[in-house]
């Protein structure tokens, strides 16, 4: 009965403000100084989610940037190594023994696209077309009547090595997969799922229209077939000096044309490919780079292949991590024995930096409100993922957890502790039980996104910022 003496209700105001947990936006916490850097951080953001389309790509930019500040390949101190031109890890040294753990972030540098196949090119109804396998879990109706780009890496007989990009530069043409006018497609996509309106043998990219010039030919009486095919294939061979065979030595992918925006009035939100999951590898390469002498050893590691299950040797399932535990150990004259590797990675401590989906009230139905993560409330810790039951999933001990956002309260890092969707409505897996399969600690942690998985994924500028400033401090602790 106390509360309802005098003061009773200012009393309560207080009771549930020390007791009830409510999210709050980033926005509403900052302060003017802060939100500068959030702005410049977004521009950055803005520029290198533009430019880097591609695995290759990402582990170029990167590498560069690396050895502009005294990176070397494979140097203890301060050291990266590439694998395969499509992996990349660098780290520091700490101050404290290795043996008292490293701080690792790894993130993956695929996105779901679409791939050429190993023999694309076909001519029908005087269009020339390339056949593609899409990668990734996609929506395939996404990749429909929208510019495109390809960009890739092809090598040849001999080694030489050509790097192409078709759909990124003002002037430049760009492709697109064709769809099926309203007026003809009731029967063939109108009463089908939305699964299966459009297949996979029907994105195929439009590439070419004009035959070649009979006066290229040796003899203009001959019949040829294909023209434009042919046609196509000369430009390709006067820019790139390709022939057809050279598609089977081709890694060449199809992508969204054009750079990211800036989304919404305010200007709150950024819209562009593959944000799943360069946001994360983006802010933890810059923290990595800001934490100048880290307490313990950081390692920060760039995945391939996570898009499809990890599998490859460009992936968190290959060993290449413990090749690189190895080099370090030894460097440090720390014999790479079982007992001695197990014991670094008992105390280490790691990070999944991954994406997770934000609630769209536009399909509530599919979200838990109460644990799903919200738009512009801060980097989102996911203790568990997988789907069902808990299934394919690593969960974070809660005596990691509590150590890791009291570090984060301290620092002003604004955060939410979130699942993925209701229980029985799917569900998603990460890199994070794989490196735990080491013994390490290791949490899911990112920022939410709209349409994630689709060729326009949308992040908060909010959310990005609090990612950096999140891990920038877990490398510092």
């Amino acid at each position: 009965m106390r509360f309802c003496k005098e003061g009773g209700g200012e009393m309560i105001e207080k009771l549930g403000k020390n007791l009830i947990y409510k999210s709050e936006h980033v926005f509403e916490k900052l302060v003017d100084e802060e939100k500068k850097e959030l702005e410049k951080l977004a521009q950055e953001y803005l520029k290198f989610l533009s430019e880097v389309k591609t695995e290759r790509e990402c582990v170029e930019f990167f590498t560069s940037i690396l050895k502009n500040q005294n990176f070397n390949e494979k140097q203890l101190e301060k050291g990266f190594l590439v694998y395969k031109n499509k992996f990349l890890a660098c780290w520091r040294i700490g101050e404290k023994p290795l043996t008292e753990g490293l701080r690792i972030i790894v993130s993956h540098i695929d996105a779901p696209r679409l791939d050429l196949k190993l023999h694309p090119l076909f001519e029908d109804t005087n269009l020339a077309f390339l056949k593609t396998h899409y990668y990734g879990g996609i929506k395939k109706y996404h990749w429909v009547a929208k510019p495109l780009a390809l960009h890739g890496t092809v090598v040849k007989k001999g080694g030489e090595v050509i790097k192409i990009v078709i759909g990124e530069k003002e002037g430049e043409p760009v492709f697109t997969v064709c769809d099926l006018l309203p007026h003809l497609a009731k029967k063939i996509q109108g009463e089908k799922k939305l699964t299966e309106a459009i297949t996979g043998e029907k994105l195929n990219l439009l590439f070419g229209g004009i035959p070649i010039k009979n006066a290229s030919l040796e003899n203009e009486n001959k019949e040829i077939k294909e023209k434009i095919k042919l046609n196509v294939l000369k430009i390709l061979n006067e820019t790139y000096g390709l022939k057809e065979e050279d598609f089977v030595l081709g890694e060449l992918y199809i992508v969204p044309a054009g750079p990211a925006k800036e989304v919404g009035i305010d200007k709150a939100f950024i819209g562009g490919y593959g944000q799943d999951d360069r946001i994360c590898a983006f802010v933890s390469f810059k923290a990595f780079l800001e934490v100048e002498d880290p307490k313990h050893t950081t390692l920060v590691l760039f995945m391939d292949r996570e898009e499809i299950g990890s599998e490859g040797n460009t992936s968190a399932k290959s060993r290449i991590f413990e090749k690189i535990v190895y080099f370090i150990m030894k460097g440090l004259k720390i014999s790479p024995t079982p007992d001695n590797f197990f014991e670094v990675m008992s105390k280490t401590k790691a990070i999944s930096a991954d994406v997770t989906a934000g609630i769209d009230p536009n399909y509530i139905e599919v979200h838990d409100k109460l644990n799903d993560a919200k738009m512009g409330c801060g980097v989102a810790v996911s203790r568990y993922t997988g789907h069902g039951g808990k299934y394919m999933a690593n969960e974070a001990h809660v005596e990691f957890l509590a150590w890791l956002l009291e570090n984060w309260d301290k620092e002003g890092v604004i955060y939410q502790v979130v699942s993925m969707g209701k229980v029985d409505e799917g569900g998603g897996g990460t890199v994070s039980k794989y490196f735990a399969s080491y013994g390490m600690d290791i949490v899911d942690v990112g920022p939410p996104l709209l349409s994630m998985h689709s060729p326009f994924e949308i992040s908060h500028k909010a959310d990005l910022y609090m990612t950096y400033k999140g891990f920038k401090v877990f490398l510092k602790i």
